[in-house]
């Protein structure tokens, strides 16, 4: 078949019994039908809104505080001791119980000091006999010698033999007084008022004076908290403490969740040890129920002063960054908005921050890591209830901003 006018003519032919015509034009006609399926399809819909958690930005007073680790102390520890020798014949307490200042503890075997005092005193009594004769025979060779019936040396002798025997009755109360000392050292007694340890000596053994420790007593109530800080932050003590008294509260239990035991600053070292770079302070506390105890381990607050206005938000709601941080502000369209903030200290899971927030708004605490800027979000609460979320208008937000 020789072509017709109209044919476009090619080198090969799709099909050798049909006009090239033919094949462009079924060609068309698919390409077509597949254009009209593309737009006769449905439009993507905008993407699903992101579950997150929210938390509100609050303005309420926050204290500036300084945390540390510190160690119960007691603020007296007395290591009892005997002075005199023997074999103890009474224990007076019980391990672990209370004891008061003078209470008694042990008792040493008093006879040999009471021996020893009965002789002091007949030895006394003794020479304060001899020592009034010899003031009587000094008085009579005096009047003698007076009348010349004697010589001034046997007078002399008189005056110098009642002086030696009034030095010697001096001594002798000297001795009687040591040996009353000696016997009262034979009831060992508490020092101070505070709780015992454990009785180191039992009831029959033989001690030296000064040889061992017998017991332990530390004071319980008051107690001490002694605990380090960075000698950076000494100059703020310093500050604060011209003002008034500092508080510092305790925790008994390094996770927080008993009351804490509320005291006062009373001590701040002379000097930072260089060792460490830290400067060693101590706090008093009252302790009548005995939750601080000596060597334990506790969690200190150091309160220096409490800033009133501080604009806070939850410590999960601040994001870090390339170009800081930030955290996402959910607006009244229920869309999310990221405002840079700049940290100040964080407090008990609470940061105090700089930046463009207003009390009431409400920012994203968890869920960020899917979020950009003006994506969509629901709150996972409603989510969770199978109703979609309406986030509320954040306070000084415009709808539709």
């Amino acid at each position: 078949m020789s072509p017709r006018d109209g044919d476009l003519l090619l080198p090969i032919s799709p099909s050798p019994h049909r006009p090239i015509t033919a094949f462009w034009a079924g060609l068309l006609v698919v390409s077509g039908a597949l254009l009209l399926t593309g737009c006769s399809g449905k439009k993507s819909g905008p993407p699903p809104a992101v579950p997150v958690l929210a938390a509100p930005v609050e303005v309420r007073p926050v204290p500036i505080l300084i945390n540390a680790v510190g160690t119960v102390e007691p603020i007296q520890s007395v290591a009892v001791r005997t002075q005199v020798g023997g074999a103890v014949t009474r224990v007076g307490f019980v391990e672990g119980q209370d004891v008061k200042a003078g209470q008694l503890l042990f008792q040493i075997d008093p006879r040999p000091y009471q021996a020893a005092l009965n002789q002091a005193n007949a030895q006394l009594a003794r020479d304060k006999a001899q020592a009034a004769n010899a003031q009587t025979q000094a008085k009579r060779y005096g009047d003698l010698a007076a009348k010349d019936y004697v010589t001034q040396e046997q007078n002399d002798a008189a005056k110098t033999q009642a002086e030696a025997l009034s030095s010697v009755v001096s001594a002798d109360e000297a001795a009687v007084e040591e040996a009353r000392l000696n016997l009262s050292y034979a009831s060992v007694t508490a020092p101070v008022a505070g709780r015992a340890g454990a009785a180191l000596i039992k009831l029959g053994n033989v001690v030296k004076a000064n040889d061992a420790t017998l017991a332990v007593i530390n004071q319980i109530d008051p107690i001490r908290v002694s605990f380090a800080i960075p000698s950076d932050r000494l100059p703020d003590v310093q500050r604060y403490r011209s003002m008034g008294d500092l508080p510092v509260s305790v925790w008994p239990s390094r996770d927080r969740q008993s009351e804490p035991v509320k005291g006062t600053l009373t001590f701040v070292d002379n000097a930072v040890d260089n060792a460490t770079g830290t400067v060693t302070l101590k706090a008093e506390f009252p302790n009548p129920q005995g939750l601080l105890w000596p060597g334990q381990f506790v969690d200190a607050d150091l309160t220096l002063a409490v800033q009133k206005d501080a604009v806070v938000v939850p410590q999960a709601a601040v994001v870090t960054g390339q170009e800081g941080t930030f955290v996402y502000v959910i607006k009244a369209d229920g869309t999310v908005e990221k405002r840079p903030v700049k940290v100040a200290r964080t407090v008990d899971g609470i940061s105090v921050v700089q930046g463009e927030l207003v009390a009431g708004q409400q920012v994203v605490t968890d869920g960020q890591v899917r979020l950009m800027p003006g994506a969509k979000v629901e709150l996972k609460s409603s989510l969770a209830a199978g109703a979609p979320a309406a986030v509320p208008a954040a306070a000084g937000e415009k709808k539709g901003s």
